[in-house]
């Protein structure tokens, strides 16, 4: 097959690396790609959001089969764009519909997906510019720690938890007034505060047919101890201790089954992966959100511990025949550690060499943020680089993630050096 992947992040790198190990993989490109994925495909310069260049593109190569990356190609309808064109109708398209990806690009759509098939999560309202005094008015209804959510994609960054009431007030009236998310926050979500320990579970659906992939928990915040500004994620931990076999069993009855149920019922189109955002609270698991691609740093570990030929799986997954395919998972934990750029997520800079990836040993790295100049391996963006290790436990396979870190620079390169300190 030829398998075209777009986007140019870790978690790309991650599907390329697992794909380009398939033998039925032919021919791999990845558009626009990183200079980790250049090593194992050819990388395109196309944009992810030129669905007619992305068309062109998949004629003129022959491609087979179309693996998303991330979600704004699909909230904006990609999958819809291709199933449309009929020189296109042979194409496997591993990603969720318009319909389907509202999940991720409405927060309040995904609310109400809850509320109508009884899957549990917080409390909620939604407001408008309109409704902007009501939105106050239910804050003072809730209890102190503050959840507001811009109802739109806001890159990862669009929550606000609020311990203040009249801060929660200020910022509701600065996100729907003043678009401190752009559009984003044309609408917001207010709810109930959940107090527990998060995780993430991955599900790979045909529509009707699931997969569970490996759990993971991902670490959001930049500073230790989870202080500070919330980022794309500065590292990931798969499997999750704490996520045993009663728990799973909860998330799967509870969750995961009237989740594809709820997409079979309204004859959703979705052929992808569901990233179930979870919160254990005692010993119950409450969804936080739902979002309709992989994760990222998640990937960097849920993905090197799937044994199977990830081409076939996609391929049933994209094919509506995912009941056929068994997955073989990697019983070892893997670890991820993400080095991100001096400043970051606020303003930082890009352009900064890379040394060492060379000296990296049992361990995989791949590309976030990086890009090649005169054949070199410089920065690009905010997350970097991600290093993966295995081992026994995650401790162990930390210690391993950390050694190889240690083996790479560039200036002002920050990680976070208590990744699994919650898990003790």
């Amino acid at each position: 097959m030829k398998i075209l992947i777009l986007g140019s992040g870790g978690r790309e790198h991650t599907f390329a690396y697992k794909i380009a190990q398939s033998p039925k993989c032919e021919k791999l490109y990845i558009a626009p790609g990183n200079a980790g994925t250049a090593n194992v495909g050819e990388n395109v310069s196309l944009n992810v959001g030129d669905f007619s260049g992305i068309k062109d593109f998949i004629i003129e190569k022959n491609i087979d089969m179309l693996v998303v990356g991330p979600e704004d190609p699909l909230v904006k309808g990609i999958t819809d764009f291709c199933k449309g064109e009929p020189e296109l109708k042979d194409l496997l398209i591993v990603g969720p519909s318009k319909r389907g990806a509202l999940l991720e690009g409405s927060k309040e759509r995904a609310k109400e997906f809850m509320a109508m098939y009884q899957i549990p999560t917080a409390a909620y309202e939604s407001f408008t510019i309109e409704s902007l005094e009501a939105g106050k008015t239910f804050l003072e209804t809730l209890k102190a720690p503050y959840v507001l959510k811009a109802d739109g994609l806001a890159a990862g960054k669009g929550v606000l938890i609020l311990n203040d009431l009249n801060e929660a007030k200020a910022e509701l009236e600065n996100m729907l007034k003043n678009q401190k998310f752009g559009e984003a926050s044309a609408k917001v979500v207010i709810e109930e505060f959940l107090d527990g320990i998060e995780l993430s579970v991955f599900v790979l659906t045909d529509g009707k047919n699931y997969k569970i992939l490996p759990t993971a928990k991902d670490y959001k915040r930049i500073g230790e101890g989870d202080t500070g500004l919330n980022t794309g994620g500065m590292g990931a931990i798969s499997p999750v201790p704490f996520a045993d076999a009663e728990f799973m069993q909860k998330i799967e009855e509870r969750i995961v089954k009237p989740t594809v149920n709820g997409l079979a019922e309204e004859n959703i189109d979705y052929k992808g992966f569901v990233f179930i955002g979870l919160i254990k609270v005692g010993n119950e698991p409450y969804v936080i959100e739902y979002n309709v691609r992989m994760g990222d740093p998640e990937t960097e570990v849920v993905l090197p511990r799937v044994k199977s030929d990830l081409v076939e799986v996609l391929e049933k997954a994209a094919q509506g025949k995912l009941d056929e395919v068994d997955l073989e998972i990697d019983q070892r934990t893997a670890t991820t550690v993400m080095m991100v750029s001096g400043g970051y997520p606020e303003a930082y800079e890009k352009a900064k060499e890379i040394i060492g990836i060379e000296n990296v040993e049992d361990a995989l790295v791949f590309h976030a943020g990086t890009t090649l100049k005169d054949g070199k391996v410089v920065t690009n963006g905010g997350r970097v680089i991600a290093v993966t290790a295995f081992g026994e436990d995650y401790k162990q396979a930390l210690k391993k993630s950390y050694q190889n870190v240690e083996k790479l620079q560039f200036d002002k390169m920050y990680f976070r050096k208590d990744l699994g300190f919650d898990l003790a």
